[in-house]
């Protein structure tokens, strides 16, 4: 599943090409993605503008003329194909760790834009949804009501953590990847931030502050560690395991910066350190560390 900085790289990937258009046709040909596509989907978007574009969680957000707002999850295969008149056609944005191909019979939404660009969403397996929102209901919308604060937004910080962090007995990966806590962190970046701040991932969450709710030194770390691995996938335009290309249709490399992620038993590449990088099981996901330097 694609996470924050794959969305991203994809949100801004699009938005040069919608923002400001006019969507001149609209072209539905199923009924229906992971959920029934929106009721009346052409009559609701065909003439409006595309106002803004945004990001919400793992949710691409397009702020439509009138109010409305259409949110786009990708799912596990969801693309995005823009052609442009007189540019480089065929810019692929978004399939991530499934090879899916370029099978046109996925092609399943088609926008032809104002000016003549047309962007194409593919999904092969069709865990990816879209859905129209009125306005105003994104904070009570089952898919968004409850998400916790963006990482790169400024409500992140040790004070927060240490809040929020009293009195639970879960571990630090499972704390982090908590969507009512931090919304848009996964698997992959948790892992790397955890490596980044020297914290262990079984280490308990209330770890994070002390007996007073103050953020402790741990907390301080991991707040920056948050951030600058976040910050450098986008940079990177992700971290895709397989043929990810972003805006300008380069491939995304962050993936070769992992320092645990996907490395069981490599040596650590902290300078001095000779641990070796182990895997355990939490929740059922993969969970990559070295032992000898987070603590």
């Amino acid at each position: 599943m694609p996470e924050l900085p794959e969305v991203e790289t994809v949100m801004r990937g699009l938005a040069p090409v919608m923002t400001g258009r006019r969507v001149l046709r609209l072209e539905q040909r199923r009924p229906d993605l992971r959920f029934p596509l929106p009721e009346r989907f052409a009559e609701r978007l065909e003439r409006r503008r595309i106002e803004r574009l945004s990001r919400r969680a793992k949710y691409i957000l397009a702020e439509i003329e009138g109010g409305e707002v259409l949110a786009m999850h990708l799912g596990m295969t969801g693309r995005f194909t823009i052609s442009v008149p007189g540019g480089a056609n065929g810019t692929q944005l978004g399939e991530f760790e499934h090879d899916a191909g370029n099978d046109p019979t996925h092609d399943h939404v088609v926008l032809t834009l104002e000016g003549g660009a047309t962007v194409t969403y593919n999904d092969a397996r069709r865990f990816g949804y879209m859905t129209l929102l009125a306005p105003g209901e994104i904070a009570r919308h089952p898919h968004f009501k409850g998400l916790g604060i963006e990482p790169l937004g400024d409500e992140l910080t040790p004070e927060f953590l240490a809040r929020e962090a009293q009195g639970r007995k879960t571990d630090l990966k499972a704390y982090l990847m908590d969507q009512r806590i931090i919304c848009g962190l996964g698997n992959i970046y948790v892992c790397e931030a955890l490596y980044r701040a020297g914290l262990s991932p079984n280490r308990t969450s209330r770890f994070l502050s002390d007996r007073t709710g103050r953020p402790t030194e741990r907390a301080r770390r991991l707040v920056p560690a948050i951030r600058e691995v976040l910050e450098a996938a986008i940079e990177a335009g992700g971290s895709t395991l397989r043929d990810y290309r972003h805006a300008d249709g380069a491939l995304g490399y962050f993936q070769h910066t992992f320092a645990v992620y996907g490395r069981e038993g490599e040596p650590c590449v902290r300078p001095g350190c000779r641990g070796t990088v182990r895997r355990t099981i939490h929740a059922g996901r993969s969970t990559f560390h070295c032992p000898a330097c987070q603590r």
